[in-house]
C-alpha cells in the first residue's frame, strides 16, 4: 500500500474522530441506548440520503454528503463498540474510554484495509464514489438480514465484518471526495 493512501486514510479518520469526540462532549454516550438494529437503520438513512443526492443531483438541506459518510463511519464504530461491551455495561461511557474503543476499532479497520489493499492492489482508487455508496448499502442490507436471523449465518461473515467494510468504503469515499475538492482548488 502506498504511503499516500495511509496518510489520506489517517486524515479522513481524523475528521471522523474529531466529530465523534465533539458529539461525545455535547451529548455524552446517549448512543448507548441504541439497539444494534437501530444503529444499522441510522447508517441506512445516511447511505440512502447519499444515494438520493447522487441520483437527484439536487439537495434541499444544505448539508453535503461528506458529513453523511462521516456519520456512516461513526455509527459503524458505535455499532462495533456496542458489540464489544457486555450487556450489563453501564450506559454512561466516559469520553476517554469511548475514545480508546473508537481508536481500537479504527485501527482494526485500517489493518483490514491494508490487508485487502495488498491483495486487491488499491482497486478502490478506480471505483466511482457512487459504487462505494451502493456497496455500503449492500453491506447494510446484509447486516439487517443477519440481525433478522438473530446473528446466525451459514457461510457468511458476521455483522462486525460488514461494519468494518462500511467504515472502509466510507473512508475511501471521503478520500476520493477530498481529492476531487483539492483538484478544483488547484
Amino acid at each position: 500500500m502506498s504511503e499516500l493512501t495511509s496518510r489520506q486514510y489517517d486524515q479522513a479518520v481524523g475528521r471522523c474522530k474529531d466529530i465523534f469526540l465533539a458529539k461525545m462532549q455535547d451529548y455524552g454516550s446517549a448512543w448507548r441506548v441504541l439497539r444494534p438494529s437501530s444503529i444499522t437503520d441510522q447508517i441506512f438513512i445516511k447511505a440512502q440520503r447519499i444515494r438520493s443526492l447522487e441520483v437527484k443531483l439536487e439537495k434541499k438541506i444544505d448539508e453535503g454528503i461528506e458529513g453523511e459518510y462521516i456519520g456512516i463511519v461513526n455509527y459503524a464504530v458505535i455499532a462495533l463498540i456496542q458489540m464489544s461491551l457486555k450487556a450489563d455495561a453501564p450506559m454512561d461511557l466516559e469520553k476517554g474510554n469511548a475514545q480508546k474503543f473508537y481508536e481500537n476499532h479504527l485501527d482494526q479497520a485500517k489493518s483490514l484495509m491494508l490487508d485487502k489493499n495488498h491483495d486487491y492492489g488499491e482497486a478502490w482508487r478506480d471505483m466511482r464514489v457512487s459504487s462505494m455508496t451502493d456497496l455500503i448499502l449492500m453491506k447494510i442490507l446484509r447486516t439487517k438480514q443477519i440481525e433478522d436471523n438473530k446473528g446466525n449465518t451459514l457461510i457468511s461473515e458476521g455483522v462486525d465484518a460488514n461494519y468494518y467494510d462500511m467504515i472502509n468504503y466510507a473512508i475511501f469515499a471521503l478520500i476520493k471526495l477530498q481529492e476531487a475538492h483539492d483538484l478544483t482548488k488547484a
